[in-house]
């Protein structure tokens, strides 16, 4: 049955962000983010430059993506448990020299199993920042564990789990338009270097904000009592939603790879930025519609909600055969995107034991990685092949298939417990339901 959570009126972003240290994180997190936005669509249009083929760049960017997907959730299990400076500082370091060595790579023509083995250390050296980012909200905001949270910090905890989404968001907006541009405008390795030097300098400086930290190595409840470690991923609803996430990523990977050769095909390479834009544009928007509105429908029905929506335009994508018409569609789809990201990151909250939760976020944000490995590769063989418009067919197929699973599994995205106190947002504890 459906019903509807409700407190006192929401806190503004203003409000939060002069909280006490947050800018410390936000600012430098932000920078460090833009690898999982960046990398992908880098890698496309620099192989695809040096090759001459989008199945072979799309190949090497699947590689990078499976890489990220297979060693995101070891890092989020790491940062639980040693502290994310003592993940983050090694991490940075591999991943800006594995990201040059595959630019010296392909720009020295090498074979194309030599840009595979670069593209390993490149993707599972990501760093988890967006979860991390999450953490540290719950430390500022409400002490050493969800639960234990003062009468500001609670009215704030919503706030701060709407502000990470449209921030998640807005990263897909830029960073990919921001990797394209430099890319078509500058040079082909462009928008790579980019994405490394960011990764190092946003990284260092995220990781050395000390005060911030949340306490790692503890596994508490909201009362304070051990709670036992386990992994995420042995909540079947963890394992539904991951599949619901492949999915999306197979919209992210296909639109990448898709709209490229759509671009190439018209003569109009430099309208790839507009377009991929423009989808992105219309996923930003949607993300902050999802933080500012107090919804009356639990976070199950959005998701289901918004995942049809998103399955009906990403099916209509493959039929569009001028630069306006792929604009407007794109614009839609991205417009269903974040309502499916952001309630299955609030789902998440009312499934998962506080000292498995970073781990969960990174499955999810691993299985778009995934999704969108596997979606550049089979995007760009249909595309040499037949053309920018088969390789759309991609997200209508991931999409259509996650959908038809969420349907049938949709029991296991209820919580734990029926009926109790659970976390909402980002620590805050009130009744909540899933439908």
């Amino acid at each position: 049955m459906a019903s509807t959570v409700v407190s006192e009126k929401r806190p503004g972003y203003g409000q939060l962000l002069r909280t006490p240290g947050a800018l410390s994180f936000l600012l430098p997190g932000f920078a460090a983010r833009q690898p999982f936005a960046m990398l992908t669509i880098g890698i496309v249009l620099l192989v695809q430059h040096t090759t001459g083929s989008y199945g072979s760049a799309g190949a090497v960017a699947a590689v990078t993506g499976v890489s990220m997907a297979l060693f995101a959730p070891q890092s989020g299990k790491l940062a639980d448990r040693f502290g994310q400076r003592a993940v983050l500082l090694p991490g940075v370091l591999v991943h800006a020299a594995s990201v040059s060595f595959l630019v010296a790579l392909a720009l020295a023509g090498a074979p194309l199993w030599g840009l595979f083995l670069a593209a390993v250390p490149a993707g599972a050296s990501v760093p988890q920042v967006g979860p991390m980012v999450r953490a540290r909200w719950a430390a500022v905001l409400g002490g050493t564990a969800p639960g234990e949270t003062s009468g500001k910090g609670m009215s704030l905890l919503p706030t701060a789990a709407a502000f990470e989404s449209v921030t998640d968001e807005f990263t897909f907006v830029i960073g990919p338009v921001l990797a394209t541009a430099l890319c078509t405008g500058v040079h082909p390795a462009a928008g790579l270097v980019t994405e490394a030097t960011l990764t190092l300098v946003g990284g260092l400086l995220f990781a050395a904000q000390h005060s911030t930290q949340p306490p790692h190595g503890l596994t508490l409840t909201g009362q304070g009592d051990a709670e036992p470690r386990r992994s995420a991923l042995s909540v079947p609803g963890v394992r539904v939603l991951a599949i619901a996430f492949l999915g999306i990523g197979s919209v992210f990977g296909g639109m990448q790879v898709s709209v490229t050769a759509f671009a190439g095909e018209i003569g109009n390479p430099g309208i790839n930025g507009v377009l991929y834009g423009v989808f992105a544009a219309g996923n930003m928007l949607a993300g902050i519609a999802m933080g500012a509105i107090a919804w009356n429908v639990g976070p199950r029905r959005r998701l289901l909600l918004g995942y049809t929506g998103l399955a009906i335009t990403a099916s209509l994508l493959w039929s569009a055969h001028s630069a306006p018409l792929l604009g407007a569609l794109g614009l839609v789809v991205g417009l269903f995107i974040a309502p499916a990201l952001i309630s299955g990151f609030t789902i998440i909250e009312t499934l998962v034991p506080a000292s498995a939760r970073t781990e969960a976020f990174t499955w999810l944000t691993g299985a778009v990685a995934l999704g969108q490995a596997g979606a550049v590769t089979v995007a760009g063989q249909l595309a040499d092949a037949h053309g920018a418009s088969t390789g759309f067919l991609v997200p209508m197929a991931g999409t259509l298939l996650a959908l038809a699973t969420l349907v049938a599994l949709r029991s296991h995205l209820e919580p734990r417990e029926s009926g109790r106190v659970t976390a909402h947002g980002i620590g805050h504890r009130v009744p909540v339901s899933v439908d």
